[in-house]
């Protein structure tokens, strides 16, 4: 099921409904299609699907409320596919539960990447992730021992920042905004200060990147939050 997920299609745009339709079946994937958020919602109850690829703007209920009901029952990796391309649009998403957001006009080979990014969540939710050493190129955190190496040698991280850096990892290839990474690292959300995030992790970018104009692990997504490399 994860290598060839069935992918749920929330779209009220017929063209755009068809362009994907198109994609994903010219890729191998199953898919169904809704045009209506309650029409999805039945969709997603009755043929449980592995992943959602959702409008916003959808003509009965907003996609920020199908996101919402969604998020009550699964964890079902979901992305967004919208329009709304402001910053508040995104993090609204994002903090209701959304897992990606790509704006519209898209590209469909930058589509099918973030398809793939889910399929691999997918399948460390249903193989286990419990490994005890993670490691990417020149990275690695051994989780026994709380050590983090660069090529090998140990650096040293302070508490928040390894907690930082645990957290990202976590959730590898997923866009995390300010105020969850926030709530998850220091306890409060929105009525924290972004500018701490930026100075904690611009100290775990010193320790980690080799070259921090051009970043192999952390990602900043602007006025949004950070993403950690999935591959």
């Amino acid at each position: 099921m994860y290598d060839s997920p069935r992918i749920l299609i929330i779209e009220d745009d017929k063209y755009i409904q068809s362009f994907i339709s198109l994609s994903l079946k010219t890729n191998g994937y199953v898919f169904d299609r809704a045009s209506t958020g309650i029409e999805g919602i039945s969709l997603f109850n009755n043929n449980h699907p592995d992943i959602i690829l959702l409008d916003l703007g959808l003509p009965d209920i907003d996609g920020i409320e199908v996101i919402k009901l969604i998020r009550e029952n699964s964890e079902i990796p979901i992305l967004v596919v919208s329009a709304r391309g402001q910053e508040s649009e995104k993090i609204a998403a994002l903090d209701a539960g959304a897992d990606d957001y790509i704006s519209k006009p898209f590209n469909m080979g930058e589509l099918m990447a973030r398809i793939r990014v889910a399929q691999r969540k997918l399948k460390r939710e249903i193989h286990g992730d419990n490994v005890r050493i993670f490691n990417l190129d020149y990275l690695t955190v051994d989780y026994e021992k709380r050590q983090v190496l660069i090529d090998n040698k140990e650096i040293h991280l302070t508490p928040i920042e390894y907690k930082l850096l645990l957290l990202l990892i976590a959730n590898k290839g997923k866009v995390l905004t300010h105020n969850y990474i926030l709530k998850e690292v220091w306890g409060y959300g929105e009525t924290g200060d972004s500018r701490t995030i930026r100075v904690f992790m611009a100290s775990l970018r010193r320790k980690i990147e080799k070259d921090k104009s051009r970043p192999r692990f952390i990602f900043t997504e602007v006025g949004i939050g950070y993403r950690f490399a999935d591959e």
